[in-house]
């Protein structure tokens, strides 16, 4: 729902100023707003180096309300911010804030603040203050306001006038805003603020939605991208025959894709496994890459098999190609498990701990939000009408997607690299260049206008260096080295994770943050470009933040059972542990400089 959320946020970004009087918020000439802001303090006069409370007043009209430090993962809302200016050399410290109350948000419960309440701050002037003058406090206070119907976004400033005395002068009209204990406490964090999940797990029928959005947005990544532009080229191809048959092309690849669901979703469930645990096996990759290699290259104009550009085999023309659009199927699944899509990973996180005919539920609907574009196309025909017409584009748009997937063979490659070392990499690096090799002599001289005896010298010649290539490079079992030591990365070190590592660093009081990754994983590769931004690197450091990354690249029982713990069923999973607090702060499956951010601000200052 973080996704929505964000979505929605803008969403209302650019239509605030519409629909801000409909809202109530900000109508011309009305004075009357849904949100006051004002600022009060403890003491009418500040003694220099002493410690004192403030707090941020925010009254509520009626049926309105904004929100706490953290939004639950689920509800539409915006964390409330507290920026300060102070004079130089003063310091404003984070408080525990009032706890919040529960409402319900766009028909889902969420929690808030309504009617009056005071978010509490301790200001610390310098003992070098000057007695007998004033200062200006100032807040931004930055949030959303919403009602049983809509939300706006808000900024409101709040200031307040303090005299420097000698001796601090508590100012009793505000005496009752403020908790009992002394001024000079340590902040806390609120307990609420360390989950940025909530508390209560999704509904079955969220579930059911984020797996179906899941599986369609699979259609973009790189690796299957490829396969649907082909199959669209097919149904260019197709536009003037029968409607049935076409309908029929769709529904094939459709079955193809959910026979791979079902096959790799009941090995899920029956075995107890990861989902994506076959891109664990160095073998498995080794023939990944191998065939993404041969279909590139049949792609590149090469060689040709058959008259399908995904078909296999010369008998897939007079079978209209049907083979061909069930091969695709299973190709589309094949390729899609590197990548945990937005979505995806809640869904798949919790299919492994539902009753098998729930879970196996949640893997179908993944399929078919998969299929669900060309099979649009396929139930409806004159959608094609708003593509290109068939001509000579289709040939360079199906040599140019091949480059794609000759990218994904760099890519499985790059994988191999964490699975296989030494000499055997160089001999899986060489196999490919004998299976190409291969392609090469195939597509050369076995044509039909070449003597039989030329194509059949070409076959044994091509079914020997393809089999001399797989022989070669097939990886070795290799006896695990260990997790290494500490690599600088991205502009952070981190180090390998182990669990009694982790306990050892949060009994000694640090705070630290947990990359579950995997090389074949996708969407864990782009998330590591947040790492180098600037403005999160200062704070990993200002809250001496200990990295961590658990590679999940070959299999990993520890691992696994770590993350499951955190209610994850496959990577990426990002978490941050704070010192002290119970219940670590689990981040969206795709990361950001402001989620990131705002888990790390959660940690308190020192």
């Amino acid at each position: 729902m973080t996704s929505f959320r964000l979505i929605f946020s803008f969403v209302l970004a650019l239509a605030g100023t519409a629909f801000a009087q409909n809202f109530g918020l900000a109508a011309p000439g009305e004075k009357k707003e849904s949100v006051s802001v004002a600022l009060v303090s403890e003491v009418k006069a500040a003694a220099p180096g002493q410690s004192f409370r403030v707090a941020v007043k925010l009254v509520h009209e009626p049926h309105f309300h904004t929100y706490g430090k953290v939004i639950a993962k689920g509800v539409t809302g915006k964390p409330t911010k507290l920026v300060w200016t102070l004079p130089e050399g003063w310091t404003a410290e984070d408080m525990e804030w009032p706890a919040t109350t529960s409402f319900e948000s766009f028909g889902v419960k969420a929690d808030g603040y309504e009617g009056t309440v005071h978010l509490p701050a301790k200001i610390t002037p310098p003992a070098s203050v000057a007695v007998g003058g004033n200062v200006t406090l100032q807040v931004k206070v930055d949030g959303l306001v919403c009602d049983d119907k809509s939300c706006l976004p808000f900024k409101k400033d709040a200031s307040l006038s303090v005299s420097i005395a000698a001796t601090a002068q508590a100012d009793d009209s505000v005496k009752e805003v403020f908790p009992a204990s002394s001024a000079a406490e340590a902040p806390q964090v609120e307990k609420e603020a360390v989950k940025v999940e909530a508390d209560e797990p999704p509904t079955f029928l969220f579930l059911m939605i984020s797996a179906f959005i899941g599986g369609l947005i699979l259609n973009i990544m790189p690796c299957v991208f490829p396969v649907l532009g082909i199959k669209v080229v097919s149904i260019v191809q197709q536009a003037g025959e029968d409607r049935k048959q076409v309908v029929m092309h769709g529904l094939i690849y459709t079955l193809g894709i959910l026979f791979s669901f079902w096959v790799l979703g009941g090995l899920v469930v029956a075995l107890g496994k990861a989902w994506g645990f076959q891109l664990q096996s160095a073998g498995f990759n080794f023939s990944l890459a191998a065939f993404f290699l041969i279909f590139g290259l049949n792609m590149a104009g090469v060689f040709e098999i058959g008259a399908s550009a995904v078909g296999v085999g010369q008998n897939l023309q007079t079978k209209h190609g049907l083979s061909g659009s069930f091969f695709s199927g299973l190709l589309a699944t094949v390729v899609s498990t590197p990548c945990s899509a937005p979505f995806l990973g809640t869904a798949l996180g919790f299919a492994v701990k539902l009753p098998a005919a729930e879970a196996m539920l949640l893997f179908s609907l993944i399929g078919l939000g998969l299929a669900s574009p060309f099979l649009l196309l396929s139930a409806f025909p004159s959608l094609v009408k708003v593509l290109p017409r068939p001509g000579a584009w289709m040939e360079s748009f199906k040599q140019g997607m091949s480059f794609l997937l000759f990218g994904t063979v760099v890519y499985m490659l790059w994988v191999l690299t964490a699975m296989v070392e030494g000499l055997p990499l160089l001999w899986v690096m060489l196999a490919l260049v004998l299976i190409a090799m291969a392609c090469w002599v195939y597509g050369r001289w076995s044509l039909p206008h070449k003597p039989a005896g030329t194509r059949v010298k070409a076959v044994i010649v091509s079914l020997a260096l393809m089999t001399g290539g797989v022989v070669l490079g097939w990886p070795p079992k290799m006896e695990k080295q260990g997790h290494g030591g500490v690599i600088h990365e991205f502009g952070l070190d981190w180090q390998p994770w182990s669990e009694a590592k982790v306990k050892e660093l949060l009994a000694a009081g640090k705070p630290v943050y947990i990359d579950y990754t995997a090389k074949w994983c996708l969407t864990c590769q782009v998330n590591k470009r947040v790492y180098s931004n600037a403005i999160l690197q200062e704070l990993f450091k200002k809250h001496d933040v200990v990295t961590m990354r658990a590679d999940f690249t070959n299999e990993e029982p520890e691992i696994k059972k770590s993350f499951e713990a955190l209610g994850k069923g496959a990577v990426p999973v990002n978490v941050l542990h704070i010192p002290g607090k119970p219940e670590p702060v689990l981040l969206p499956e795709l990361l950001s400089v402001d989620n990131m951010t705002t888990a790390l601000n959660l940690i308190p200052a020192r």
